[in-house]
């Protein structure tokens, strides 16, 4: 088993009902155990060139799993969930009913045309720290350090809903 982080957003349609679903889902997977699940936080739509006014805000949070899947399965697996719940790649950090990226898969270094781990901004962005501290209080992003560290130099606004 590997455990593995799991951050989740959604910031078009039924937000709390689709990342719901989406956690019961995951949860729902053979081979998938849910570990915790973070609060939520309300966050201005990030795009590439920063924060956007105009954009639908965020709700954000982590998931925390033990699994038996390999990690380019567990990618698969959060790919067709996105998919259930109306996921577009129509536009790089667009707008999305729901966005499960995999943070971190048991301390693991991948890096291929599908998949790099740890996720490689995850480490500057508050709306993925905060709440995995809130769920692991010592927890460690592999290459970058404690996430208590990390967090307290990511200076994003989060707003615990």
């Amino acid at each position: 088993m590997s455990r593995a982080v799991i951050a989740f957003g959604a910031n078009l349609g039924d937000r709390e009902a689709t990342i719901a679903a989406a956690t019961r889902e995951l949860a729902d997977t053979r081979g998938v155990e849910l570990v915790a699940v973070s609060p939520v936080y309300e966050t201005p739509a990030l795009k590439e060139d920063g924060v956007d006014p105009d954009a639908p805000g965020y709700l954000n949070g982590v998931i925390v799993v033990e699994t038996s899947l390999e990690a380019h399965a567990l990618l698969d697996l959060l790919q067709a969930i996105e998919a259930r719940h109306g996921r577009v790649r129509a536009e790089h950090w667009g707008d999305r009913t729901l966005d499960l990226d995999l943070i971190d898969f048991g301390g693991r270094v991948i890096s291929d045309e599908r998949l790099t781990l740890p996720h490689p901004r995850a480490w500057q962005r508050a709306f993925v720290l905060q709440p995995w501290l809130d769920v692991e209080p010592d927890a460690v992003l592999t290459g970058r350090g404690p996430v208590a560290q990390l967090r307290a130099a990511a200076n994003d606004r989060v707003e615990r809903r």
